[in-house]
């Protein structure tokens, strides 16, 4: 079966939604302990370094959720939704799949580890 075009982009940018939103909810404070002074920093914790990490683990997701065809209809599945109600969705999805919620956890891990390092807020829970 084929899909088409315009579904293909939907399903493309529903995994890039879901990877904006979940980098969004995880590294909100980031960005403020990037911009002071460089000379006070901790080495690597350049906005190079986030967007490089960040790209790499968009890519991973990407990738997992194009190879498991149900994680990735269910993020697809949230496009226009409010967040509050794309939070409770994805909080009930996780409970109820922890395969996939160990998998995103563990493709989001480089960029916690960069939020430690660079000494930004601590990350919420995954729900």
């Amino acid at each position: 079966m084929s899909i088409s075009a315009r579904a293909g982009r939907r399903a493309v940018a529903g995994a890039m939604g879901a990877g904006a939103i979940a980098g969004a909810m995880l590294f909100a404070a980031l960005p403020s302990a990037l911009a002071d002074d460089p000379a006070q920093n901790p080495p690597n914790c350049s906005a190079a370094d986030l967007s490089g990490v960040s790209s790499g683990v968009a890519a991973s997701t990407s990738a997992y959720l194009f190879t498991h065809p149900d994680v990735n209809y269910f993020f697809t599945s949230l496009e226009g939704l409010p967040r509050d109600e794309v939070r409770t969705k994805v909080a009930e999805y996780m409970d109820a799949n922890p395969g996939p919620k160990a998998d995103l956890t563990g493709i989001r891990q480089p960029l916690v580890d960069l939020k430690n390092r660079c000494g930004a807020a601590p990350a919420p829970a995954i729900p």
